[in-house]
């Protein structure tokens, strides 16, 4: 991930400071967490979906781009925007998610489409609402338009 922009952080655990043993601090941000090893966003987070993957490694934006323009043909009347510092489409209330990393693009449908979809999705790695998309394969753009169709017609949502 660029500097400045989506950066997995794992810090030490905490000290005991504060009553307890579980927490950590990232060294970037200076966030605290109960998990160790939480991933989170460090530093400004970006203002749309624009410079959500302009802050992206270059050979990767690409793949965010079709992405997002599949899921915006899929459902046009969704309103655009940043949510848990990832591309969200809206539309009273989060839609569908997705989100670039090193590896693979992240897409948060939610548990209710994972289980829809789960036949269609076998060759992915996926759980608990989530479901990620190699680089290294072709991207199923038609499927992710339907994911997302599914979710903006059926009200489930992550």
């Amino acid at each position: 991930m660029a500097d400045n922009a989506q950066t997995k952080s794992v810090a030490e655990p905490g000290d005991g400071k504060n009553g307890t043993t579980d927490a950590w601090v990232c060294p970037n941000c200076g966030r605290t967490f109960k998990r160790h090893s939480q991933s989170h966003y460090c530093g400004e987070k970006p203002a749309s979906i624009d410079a959500y993957i302009a802050a992206q490694p270059e050979h990767l934006q690409p793949f965010l781009r079709e992405v997002r323009e599949t899921i915006r043909r899929a459902i046009p009347d969704a309103q655009e925007r940043i949510s848990w510092s990832m591309p969200t489409f809206w539309n009273g209330h989060n839609i569908i998610h997705f989100a670039g990393f090193q590896n693979h693009v992240g897409l948060y449908p939610g548990p209710e489409a994972v289980a829809e979809f789960s036949e269609r999705i076998k060759d992915c790695k996926s759980g608990k609402g989530r479901i990620q998309f190699t680089y290294s394969k072709p991207l199923p753009l038609l499927l992710i338009g339907e994911i997302a169709k599914w979710c903006y017609e059926t009200g489930n949502h992550p």
